[in-house]
């Protein structure tokens, strides 16, 4: 059994980002799509060196845990947003509170920045992760539509 006293919440730094792209691929696996990721640990790096996202991570000592990957970007109707791109607790910790340290710190990391709001997707199957965003008192929306391009 994990407790979350013995769990740290840090800033990522780019000798993190190994662990970073692997939680990634663990999330692109778990929702099914383990092919899509197509990007590398370089674009990685040079994105990070260049701010492009920053990340939060949980560390049960020196092992990582869970991350929080976001960006700041902007809402037009809003102001400053910061946007969650990926969210992930590896499996053996889930439903231990690491995801409630880690989202809180993103939370008081956004309203530090201040942002007018945070904003993320989240899939319609996975009713755990929409429990657990509702639990928080977030509003999932069901009538916008994702529209992207991929070069």
């Amino acid at each position: 059994m994990h407790h979350t006293e013995t769990i740290k919440i840090i800033q990522a730094e780019s000798t993190d980002l190994e662990d970073i792209f692997e939680l990634v691929r663990d999330l692109a696996l778990y929702e099914k799509e383990p092919e899509s990721v197509t990007t590398n640990l370089q674009e990685y790096k040079r994105c990070f060196d260049e701010s492009v996202f920053e990340a939060i991570l949980a560390k049960e000592g020196k092992k990582t845990i869970g991350m929080a990957l976001y960006y700041t970007t902007f809402s037009t109707w809003k102001g400053r947003m910061i946007y969650l791109e990926d969210f992930i607790v590896k499996e053996e910790f889930r439903s231990k509170g690491v995801g409630t340290l880690l989202f809180n710190e993103f939370i008081a990391i956004s309203k530090k920045k201040d942002a007018k709001l945070a904003k993320w997707q989240v899939l319609d199957w996975n009713t755990s992760a929409v429990n657990f965003y509702k639990k928080k008192g977030a509003e999932i929306e069901k009538n916008w539509w994702n529209g992207k391009m991929i070069f």
